[in-house]
């Protein structure tokens, strides 16, 4: 059955969703605070589209909305996909609440932030969840969807059918803890990673080609508990006893990843973070990224 999604954001993610559910038959209403960014949903959308070989039939599903208030005043479904700014979203969330149906149940899209401080200012906590879709939204299936201890059973009932319409893999995530799950794992890779370079144990590319060329190979078919049942609990315990005292135990970023941010080293955004990344660079690997999401995955069809 179609419903009245309201998005509000209208970067990357919000674009993104808003595809998704577009494809799907779903009426779509996207805000977005600024002009230029409202101006170019409807064209980068189309351009996705023509990249995945999609029907731009979908785009007829997508309604641009100038104002908060109008995007959501009679939405089914509201997901925030503002940046990841606290205050930001708490002032979005209370807007919401206001404006639009008591029935509507109100998600956001953040990565890492708890839910719960999100919807601190929201006054029917039931129908306020999370909903964290991973980038980009209409290639990678999962979907965490996160419950704070004021979400209703229905509420996450109805996100996770929803999702699953879609043709999404949705998970719950049953405590709202910052990063969830998806990204407490992948930073706590990240954290030894950029360790090992900051000890001199190895260079940066040295630590990406270990990554793709070992363990991550087989990541897509064999999770890290898995893994753990295949080799054995006791050789893990083994392991762990050795390896356990030797990781980085940090609880702030890295002096490393300070230092270059410092000198201007920001990632492709600069052609240059942990490695150097010219325009050539940068495309080739975007280029890869999405033929392999494609090929892992596919793009979802429009019913």
């Amino acid at each position: 059955m179609s419903q009245r999604i309201a998005i509000v954001g209208g970067g990357l993610m919000g674009r993104g969703i808003a595809q998704v559910f577009a494809c799907a038959g779903h009426a779509v209403r996207i805000t977005d605070p600024h002009a230029e960014a409202r101006s170019q949903i409807v064209s980068r959308i189309a351009a996705n589209l023509d990249e995945l070989g999609g029907d731009r039939a979908a785009l007829a599903q997508i309604e641009i909305a100038d104002s908060l208030a109008a995007c959501v005043t009679d939405a089914d479904w509201v997901i925030e996909a503002a940046p990841e700014d606290l205050e930001l979203k708490q002032k979005i969330f209370a807007e919401v609440e206001q404006a639009a149906p008591r029935q509507a149940i109100l998600a956001s899209n953040t990565s890492v932030i708890p839910i719960s401080k999100i919807t601190a200012r929201v006054e029917h906590k039931d129908r306020a969840l999370g909903t964290h879709w991973w980038n980009p939204p209409y290639l990678v299936p999962l979907v965490e969807v996160i419950r704070t201890a004021e979400t209703s059973d229905s509420s996450v009932a109805a996100a996770m059918a929803l999702l699953k319409s879609l043709g999404k893999s949705p998970v719950e995530v049953k405590k709202d803890a910052p990063g969830f799950i998806g990204n407490r794992l992948q930073h706590a890779l990240w954290r030894e990673a950029i360790a090992l370079v900051a000890e001199g144990v190895c260079d940066a590319k040295t630590v990406d080609d270990v990554v793709k060329l070992s363990f991550g190979a087989r990541l897509a078919v064999l999770g890290p508990l898995e893994n753990a049942d295949l080799v054995g609990l006791d050789l893990t315990r083994s392991i762990h006893t050795f390896v356990f005292p030797a990781l980085d135990r940090a609880v702030a970023p890295s002096p490393y990843l300070v230092k270059l941010i410092e000198e201007g080293r920001l990632g492709f955004k600069s052609k240059g973070g942990f490695r150097d990344w010219p325009l050539d660079a940068q495309a080739a690997v975007r280029t890869k990224l999405t033929e392999h999401l494609k090929a892992s995955f596919g793009a979802p069809a429009r019913e």
